[in-house]
């Protein structure tokens, strides 16, 4: 773990700020259960993004408590206990005393003592702070504990009036990245760069969509990562018309063109990246015709990415070139103000620009200004350093009667990662090409 224990007590500190400012309490969330796969298997365990946001801590059946009032604040740890026989069997774990330690917490105790501990921290306090209504567990559980404190109601002791999500709060945190992050997220970026680059270089006629998605989990994996931030999109030919084809299982044919969605994961922070590119290095004229317009599309929508613009000022700048280039090619009729206004575009662009990005792959943060504008829909949100969204403008044009048979079953997206910063933008994807001539002379070479 690169990120110091001290970036996770910060982010402690701040959720404490919060709770103060609403009357002091207690805030719990969970790590996660391994989940099995199916008989004696169990799938990769990764932890819930908030918890990991606030801990670091990397094992299962853990919670973390925090304690915060005016002038008082604790941090406590439950997690799972040594056990000779279960770490023969299943590999290391930290136990209380270690974890505390290492973690930065001011106490830990085993996980199962969570529920009495949480029983009594929760006595006399004004708000209980729980991911709310994200499983029927964890609310049965909140309901155990608040049984616990009411019934000591006639001993004078009250339970706290008031629930508060707690991702509320911590989305807010998590949607500006820090130093840390970032860090980590250029990483992430990097390696995924290089599979996208090596995608390119053993793409041929012949190959399957899988053979290609081998080589970008190879270079994933080499470089540290645990595994993809999401389920790799392969596809060749007409199966890049559809969205989220997960199949890569298709043999590759000379003449089409190969998208990929791809991006590994690293220390819980995701990377995501598109790339469209010939099976067989060239492209032919309906394909860099299209293709031409989304990359303008892509360049033009990065270029909008800077402070003060708002969440959709991208997208708006994308969809507009987008159309342009679709009238232009005689795949829409009329002008472009009138597709806009109808949405006639919809047909072959039908997804927005852009999503957060962070330790999930469509990040926590809302897209638009919280609270009832006086009229109208609420503002778009305004950008600001520290955020970090995908730029994924895309064409897909299915085969149909009344199209141009060019053009049938092109599907293209190109699609980086960027982060605002103070001074516009920077790209943290730009290891990759995406220049059509740079694509050609990179699988040439």
């Amino acid at each position: 773990m690169t990120m110091p224990v001290s970036a996770f007590a910060a982010r402690r500190d701040a959720l404490a700020r919060t709770l103060v400012s609403e009357g002091g309490g207690v805030a719990v969330l969970f790590s996660g259960t391994e989940v099995m796969r199916n008989r004696d298997s169990d799938y990769p365990f990764r932890s819930d993004s908030y918890f990991h946001y606030l801990t670091g801590f990397p094992e299962p059946e853990a919670a973390m408590v925090l304690v915060a009032q005016a002038g008082e604040t604790r941090s406590l740890l439950f997690c799972r206990e040594k056990h000779e026989e279960r770490e023969i069997w299943d590999g290391y774990r930290f136990g209380p005393a270690a974890a505390a330690e290492r973690f930065g917490f001011d106490e830990a105790y085993p996980i199962g003592e969570l529920d009495e501990r949480v029983g009594g921290l929760l006595a006399d306090r004004q708000v209980l702070a729980v991911p709310m209504a994200r499983d029927d567990a964890t609310d049965a559980r909140v309901r155990e504990w608040l049984s616990r404190v009411r019934a000591q109601a006639r001993a004078g002791v009250t339970a706290p009036r008031r629930l508060l999500d707690i991702c509320a709060p911590l989305d807010e945190l998590r949607l500006v990245k820090d130093e840390h992050e970032l860090k980590v997220m250029r990483e992430a970026a990097q390696i995924s760069a290089q599979a996208h680059r090596q995608a390119m270089r053993s793409t041929r006629p012949g190959r399957y969509e899988y053979e290609i998605e081998a080589e970008l989990l190879h270079v994933f994996r080499h470089h540290g990562s645990p595994f993809p931030a999401y389920g790799s999109i392969v596809a060749g030919g007409a199966n890049a018309c559809v969205l989220h084809y997960r199949a890569n299982d298709q043999a590759l044919r000379d003449g089409d063109l190969l998208l990929i969605d791809a991006g590994c994961e690293l220390e819980n922070y995701a990377s995501d990246i598109t790339r469209t590119f010939p099976v067989n290095g060239r492209f032919s004229g309906p394909q860099r015709e299209l293709y031409d317009v989304v990359l303008a599309a892509n360049e033009a929508a990065i270029a909008a990415v800077r402070p003060g613009n708002d969440f959709d000022t991208p997208h708006q700048t994308a969809l507009r070139i987008l159309v342009q280039g679709l009238v232009d090619c005689g795949l829409l009729e009329g002008s472009v103000d009138g597709a806009l206004e109808s949405g006639a575009y919809r047909r072959f662009y039908m997804h927005r620009t852009s999503h957060w990005l962070g330790m999930d792959v469509h990040d926590c943060g809302d897209y638009r200004e919280r609270g009832a504008p006086a009229s109208g829909e609420p503002a778009w949100r305004v950008l600001r350093p520290g955020m970090v969204l995908t730029i994924e403008p895309g064409l897909y044009v299915r085969a149909a009667d009344d199209i141009d048979e060019r053009f049938h079953d092109i599907g293209i997206r190109v699609e980086d990662d960027v982060c605002v910063s103070a001074e516009g933008n920077e790209v943290l994807t730009g290891g990759v090409p995406k220049r059509a001539e740079e694509i050609e002379a990179l699988m040439r070479d």
